[in-house]
C-alpha cells in the first residue's frame, strides 16, 4: 500500500502508551521518576507544536487496542512514538501491527534504563521494527522521541 503524503500540518504523531502508565507518577516513583502521564502528554504537545505539529496522545492497558491504534496510525498519522511498557518484552502483536507501517517513522520510548533493570527487560520486539529507541531520559526521552519523528518524516518526505 502506497502512504498518501503527509505533513505535521495535515497528520498529528500518534503517542502511545502502554500498560500501568496510567500510573506515572505514582507507581514506582523511584525508577519512573514523580512526572504524571497528563505532563507527558503536555511535554509532547508542546514539542510537536514547535515545528507547527500536533499530537494524538493515547493510553491503553490493553494489548489489542493497542494494536488498533497502530492500525488507524498507519493511515492518517505522521509517526508512531510508543512506549510499550511491559508489551515491549512480550508482544509479537504489537511488532506484527509496527511491521504492517511500512514507512511510517516509529520511534519506541522508555522512561527507565532498561538495560540497567531485569534481564528480561532488555530484549524487546518492538525494537525489531522501530527506526529508534529512546531509554533513560525520562520523560525527556518523549520529546526526544517527538523529534525524531519529525525529522524522519522530512527526511522521507525530501527523499519523495
Amino acid at each position: 500500500m502506497t502512504r498518501p503524503a503527509r505533513s505535521l500540518a495535515t497528520a498529528p504523531i500518534m503517542v502511545l502508551n502502554g500498560p500501568n502508565l496510567n500510573l506515572l507518577g505514582l507507581r514506582q516513583p523511584d525508577v519512573y521518576g514523580h512526572a504524571t502521564l497528563a505532563d507527558v502528554e503536555a511535554l509532547c504537545t508542546r514539542t510537536a507544536a514547535a515545528h507547527g505539529g500536533t499530537v494524538d496522545f493515547r493510553q491503553s492497558n490493553h494489548e489489542g487496542e493497542l494494536v488498533d491504534w497502530i492500525h488507524e496510525a498507519r493511515l492518517d498519522h505522521l509517526g508512531v512514538v510508543i512506549n510499550p511498557a511491559a508489551y515491549s518484552h512480550t508482544s509479537v502483536a504489537l511488532l506484527d501491527a509496527l511491521n504492517a507501517c511500512d514507512g511510517l517513522p516509529v520511534v519506541e520510548v522508555h522512561i527507565s534504563n532498561v538495560h540497567r533493570r531485569e534481564a528480561f527487560r532488555h530484549h524487546s520486539y518492538v525494537s525489531q521494527r522501530a527506526d529508534g529507541v529512546i531509554a533513560g531520559c525520562g520523560i525527556q526521552g518523549y520529546a526526544f522521541g517527538v523529534e525524531r519523528v519529525v525529522a524522519l518524516a522530512v527526511e522521507r518526505a525530501a527523499a519523495g
